[in-house]
């Protein structure tokens, strides 16, 4: 294990990385933090706005999209702590809409042609991803996928997400792509974690979050809305368009998105926070699940979050996710293995060691540490992956933050 810092060198290449980013119009603001052990570093630059305004802040509040999942899947780790819910566990108790299952014979077959699923869902299903539906980028326009979306069971869509019951009656109409446990699918298991944890504890999900993991941890300005007395610290989500670079809203601040409580408390990509929150979150984890002398999570919990959980018949589909698509991923995603919630560095694609757990987000973000150096970073920007310049961000980012451990 390394306990050294950074050098001060390193730390310089880091900013000039994001100082170029800026410069270069492309992505108009920016707050990273890089943390080992007692000693953080924090850089804000660039403004809310593409064109101009007020200045980006340590506190600025950013929507963490699919790097909500590390921190979500926490709450249910708890229950498994409590033993108030089991990995094999079948979920019929608590989500019967998704009992008596039936399979599509093929993935782009038609919706009615299926055979009984092999087993029910077990809870360990729903926390690897396996459960049998998700984000299949290699299925898009198949019956299914075009059902999902029409259905509004994903988020981000024109279709506004239904509140958690209604969304279960939908999601439970439709077929299974694959089996049980068969294969790593992406997104849909996030969202249906918070609705079997709102069941079990008889609490919303944010309500179960916020008492168990936020306040312990601090974590203030995380949730799943932004109050109006802090909507001044949320910037635009910009969706640049593909072809020209030109900026467009995605989300506004002020009526946007997380201005109002949402009616689906989304642990796939609903939340929003800060890098002091995130740093507080991923600091627990490297902690072994304690902060400041407060248990969180057991230490095996962490470690079961944070190892890959897949098998190498699962992680087929995770690996074509990450290779067939590096066009449209802009090559986000190769790190091999998949825990609870979060990617895992199984084979060494990059300069992260194996054992990085984290993962990034849609929207600019990206989140992830590192046991072997005891290391966290955490870069945001307001910038969606609609165009490949965050992404290359996310790449340069950790490909300095790495050069500048001194050790």
């Amino acid at each position: 294990m390394n306990s050294g810092g950074f050098s001060e060198a390193g730390l310089g290449k880091v900013r000039g990385v994001l100082e170029r980013y800026v410069a270069s119009g492309k992505i108009p603001g920016v707050v990273a933090l890089i943390g080992r052990g007692d000693e953080t570093h924090v850089e804000a630059m660039g403004t809310m706005r593409h064109d101009g305004g007020a200045p980006m802040r340590r506190d600025t509040i950013f929507r963490m999209a699919s790097t909500s999942k590390p921190v979500s899947v926490s709450a249910a780790m708890i229950l498994l702590d409590e033993c108030r819910l089991r990995l094999d566990d079948t979920v019929d108790a608590w989500l019967p809409e998704l009992a008596d299952r039936q399979v599509l014979k093929r993935v782009d077959g038609p919706l009615d042609d299926t055979v009984p699923a092999r087993r029910p869902i077990t809870v360990r299903d729903v926390l690897t991803s396996t459960f049998g539906l998700g984000m299949d980028m290699t299925a898009l326009g198949t019956p299914i996928m075009n059902a999902v979306f029409e259905q509004g069971l994903t988020p981000n869509l024109p279709t506004p997400m239904p509140e958690p019951d209604e969304w279960m009656r939908r999601l439970g109409a439709l077929p299974l792509m694959h089996q049980p446990g068969e294969r790593w699918q992406y997104h849909l298991s996030n969202d249906l974690l918070g609705v079997l944890v709102a069941r079990v504890t008889g609490q919303s999900f944010e309500a179960f979050l916020r008492e168990r993991v936020f306040e312990p941890l601090g974590m203030k300005d995380t949730g799943f809305h932004v109050p109006a007395d802090k909507m001044d610290r949320l910037p635009p989500l910009y969706a640049p368009d593909p072809q020209t670079g030109e900026f467009h809203v995605w989300d506004e601040a002020e009526g946007g998105r997380h201005s109002a409580p949402p009616e689906f408390q989304g642990g796939g990509g609903g939340l929003v926070s800060t890098v002091d929150d995130y740093h507080a979150y991923f600091r627990m984890l490297l902690n072994h699940g304690t902060h400041g002398g407060e248990r969180i999570l057991s230490r095996p919990a962490v470690e079961l979050m944070t190892t890959n959980r897949l098998a190498p018949e699962q992680q087929a589909a995770r690996h074509a996710m990450a290779v067939d698509n590096v066009h449209i991923s802009f090559g986000q995603g190769q790190h091999g293995g998949w825990g609870f919630g979060m990617a895992v560095r199984t084979y060494r694609g990059d300069y992260a060691p194996l054992g990085q757990f984290g993962w990034d987000g849609g929207s600019g973000t990206s989140t992830y540490a590192d046991p072997e150096n005891q290391l966290t970073g955490i870069l945001l920007t307001q910038v969606g992956t609609s165009v490949p310049d965050p992404a290359r961000l996310f790449h340069d980012f950790w490909t300095t933050v790495y050069q500048s451990l001194d050790d």
